[in-house]
Formats: C-alpha cells, structure tokens, sequence
C-alpha cells in the first residue's frame, strides 16, 4: 500500500528560502515511515529498533529523532498512515457509485481483499500484539475518528436521503454489511487458519450474497412488493 503523510506538518509550507524547518519536510517523513514499515512488517515491534529504521530508512540518527522521539511514536505514525490511506481509497471508492449495490460491491472487495493480505494481517498481528503497553494504538487502528463503519454509515445516510435505503438503525446496519462481507476471511486470515488471502472468486461470491442480503432487509424496494 502507498504511505500518505497525514501528519499537520505535512501541510506546513517551506520556511523562508525554500527550506522547511525541522521535522516538517513531508518527503523526508515519507521516507522514515516507508522505511519504518519495511522493518516493522519484517522484523516485529519488539524485534526492531531505531537504528534499524535508520539503516532501512538512509537518514541519520539525528533526522530520525527529529521527525519521531522513539520507537513507539514511530509505529503509531506508520500504522494510522496505513490505516489513513486505506479509508480515505474507500471512502473514494464509495464516493464513486451512486447505484448503491455497485457501491457496497466495490466496497466489500475492496475491504475483503485488503483485510486479507498478507501485509495487513501481519501488522494487525503486531498491533495485537503490543496492545497492552499501547492500547491506544489498537483502539485508533480498529476503530479511529474515521474508520470503515463510519465510512459505511455516511454512505448509507446518503442513499437514505435519496430514498434508496430505508433503515432504521444505521449503526448497526454499517456494522451488518461489515460482517457479511468479511466472512469468516478475516477470522481464519489473522489467527492462521487460512494461510493464503482467499481467491478473487470466492470473495465476489461471498460479497455478492453479502448485498443480497442487505438489500433484501434494508432496500427500499422491499416494501414495493411486499
């Protein structure tokens, strides 16, 4: 997955002379957090070090340390930039469709597809693994200030509005479509049950009963034959 800087100082301009000032080049972030997750997914939280970041990275020791004061606030930078990228591409995607079924269909391969890699799941096992030293790391991986069922709730209010969806309880209804569509994928990814992503057939069939079963419960057109 491409990194995208999501800090604030990536949106800071150069200082005078064309030059920013310490800790706010968004190239240089990039390239620490692009080399931070190469040793992070290779090595492990605990495994890895600064200096292993350094090396991966090609930055100093000094820049390193300008830009992130330790190893944790390094790994929280890289996992909520990953997390980051990968909901603003949905929310995209979503924004995409204004035929709600092609919307959810997009969105449940999308999320199927990028829950089950191999690089996800290896963070989402670290992330899983230091949550009781950084429990908040874990909560705004999982369920950040924007986060899939969010993305999920806006989409449906949208179509609600333009009297595609009639649903009570949005909330939960976001969360339904959810686990539909992840199956028992996730599941058996993460906990090592199923050691290779499921193939491209197999999730377009499990999202594509996902819908109908969504639309069958939540679509408007229920009530026309009813």
């Amino acid at each position: 997955m491409t990194l995208t800087p999501d800090h604030a100082a990536v949106f800071s301009p150069p200082a005078a002379g064309g030059r920013f000032a310490a800790g706010e080049d968004p190239v240089k972030r990039q390239q620490i957090l692009a080399g931070a997750k190469r040793v992070f997914m290779k090595m492990g939280f605990d495994a890895a070090s600064m200096n292993d970041v350094t090396r991966e990275a090609g930055v100093s020791k000094g820049t390193l340390y300008v830009y992130f004061t330790n190893k944790e606030e390094l790994f929280s930078a890289m996992i909520e930039t990953e997390r980051a990228a990968f909901v603003a591409a949905v929310r995209t995607a979503l924004a995409e469709h204004d035929d709600p079924e092609a919307g959810l269909y997009e969105f449940g391969i999308s999320f199927v597809t990028h829950m089950t890699d191999e690089k996800v799941i290896s963070a989402m096992r670290t992330v899983l693994g230091v949550r009781d030293r950084m429990p908040v790391l874990c909560q705004r991986f999982f369920r950040g200030p924007e986060n899939l069922r969010t993305i999920m709730r806006d989409f449906l209010e949208r179509h609600i509005a333009e009297g595609r969806f009639e649903i009570d309880d949005i909330d939960l209804a976001a969360g339904q479509f959810l686990d539909l569509a992840s199956g028992s994928f996730f599941k058996l990814r993460l906990f090592g049950s199923m050691e290779e992503p499921p193939p491209r057939d197999e999730i377009e069939r499990v999202i594509r009963g996902a819908i109908r079963v969504f639309m069958a419960a939540y679509g408007a057109r229920r009530h026309e034959t009813a």
